[in-house]
């Protein structure tokens, strides 16, 4: 416990009102040019070699110690979400209509103070990357960092990433092995039809009805065809047709949010809801469309890396404050295409539980990254750092 009493020590204000600072600057994806700025010059500041634009604003600082051969990753997320925020706090938003509602402004705070630490405090020999990436809320910052020559450029052995947890308690450490977060798709179902007069409906092909009954339909996939020990989720989010009480409209457009925690299980998925959108659409006398968009692949933390963030935790939380092995989220993360690539381990850190404010849920207008982590995280980074470097 002695490493999270020297964190709370290490100029943590300065990183609070840091990570105030870019909460109230909020930048959408691939618009993180202030908050890019902010921490590309702190880290020149403290010694790390800067290398911006992976990824149109991505920015990696790295920190090279003696011969070691030894290549570490630790990634943050910098972007924010198109919500109107209601927090009421001093350092709300000043950008209408955009908000840090899911804590990247912390997670940068939490690695910005951990590389200061580690800059001037922990002798390690090997090489240090610090990736801070754009575009985690969908827009892919991860994929685009790597097309852009990420890991050729600066090569890791492991990576790691964390990300606050509201509804656990505040600066817990939770962990996992294996599928960790799920896959998404994102599906746009079109029902044509023929458009009529709403007191003739014989003379129309109702577009409207028959994707009511797609709606319905849909929700026997995961209950009749995914095995009910594997998890899945089929969820419609907007339904749109029609303007008029007494018109029938010519075209129905569903939205579909589709995720799943094993790659058989998105491939059933996709085979169901297509075979059956079409059928059920045949069954009305109309026609559908099926547009399927992969988004993010399942998230997998390798076993030995995620070991090895146990016993740091341990470390530094004690077993009160670590939950080993910690439930599966249906949430999605593009970190997970960096593991796909580089074995590592994404690790959640409690914002706070019961009626506490660090409960409210992320993607939420009134939530708020509790700045009481940032002194755990750093000091989580700091110690998997002096570790990994040790072994």
């Amino acid at each position: 416990m002695s490493y999270l009493r020297d964190a709370r020590v290490d100029q943590v204000g300065e990183f609070i009102q840091l990570r105030r600072d870019i909460h109230r600057h909020p930048e959408l994806a691939y618009a993180e040019h202030r908050t890019a700025d902010l921490v590309a010059a702190k880290l020149q500041g403290w010694g790390y070699a800067v290398h911006r634009g992976l990824g149109g604003t991505g920015v990696v600082g790295t920190l090279v110690r003696g011969q070691g051969t030894r290549r570490l990753g630790l990634r943050a997320d910098m972007d924010a979400l198109p919500i109107e925020e209601a927090t009421g706090l001093a350092w709300a938003s000043s950008n209408p209509g955009v908000m840090h509602a899911c804590g990247h402004d912390g997670h940068t705070a939490m690695l910005l103070a951990a590389a200061k630490a580690i800059a001037q405090d922990v002798d390690f020999d090997g090489t240090l990357h610090l990736i801070f990436q754009p575009a985690e809320e969908g827009g892919g910052g991860a994929l685009r960092m790597m097309e852009d020559g990420l890991f050729e450029q600066h090569p890791c052995d492991a990576v790691f990433a964390m990300h606050n947890m509201p509804g656990v308690p505040t600066g817990h450490l939770v962990l996992r092995e294996g599928p960790a977060m799920a896959s998404s798709d994102y599906v746009t179902i079109r029902v044509n039809g023929q458009g009529g007069h709403g007191a003739m409906p014989h003379r129309a092909a109702d577009p409207l009805v028959a994707a009511s009954s797609i709606v319905m339909a849909l929700q026997t996939v995961v209950s009749r065809n995914v095995d009910p020990q594997q998890t899945a989720v089929v969820t419609v989010g907007a339904f749109h047709a029609g303007q008029a009480n007494n018109v029938i409209p010519a075209q129905a457009t569903l939205e579909l949010s589709v995720r799943a925690l094993e790659p058989q299980v998105r491939q059933l998925l996709e085979q169901r809801i297509k075979a059956l959108v079409v059928a059920q659409a045949q069954s009305f006398g109309v026609q559908a469309e099926v547009d399927w968009k992969p988004g993010y692949c399942v998230l997998v933390n390798s076993l030995p890396e995620t070991q090895f963030a146990r016993q740091v935790a341990l470390k530094l939380r004690g077993e009160e404050g670590v939950t080993l092995n910690g439930p599966a989220l249906t949430g999605s993360e593009d970190f997970a295409f960096m593991l796909q690539r580089v074995p590592g381990s994404y690790v959640l850190i409690g914002n706070g539980d019961g009626d506490s404010a660090g409960a409210c849920m992320v993607h939420n207008p009134g939530y708020d990254f509790n700045d009481d982590n940032i002194a755990t995280g750093c000091a989580f980074w700091r110690l998997l750092v002096q570790e990994y470097f040790s072994q």
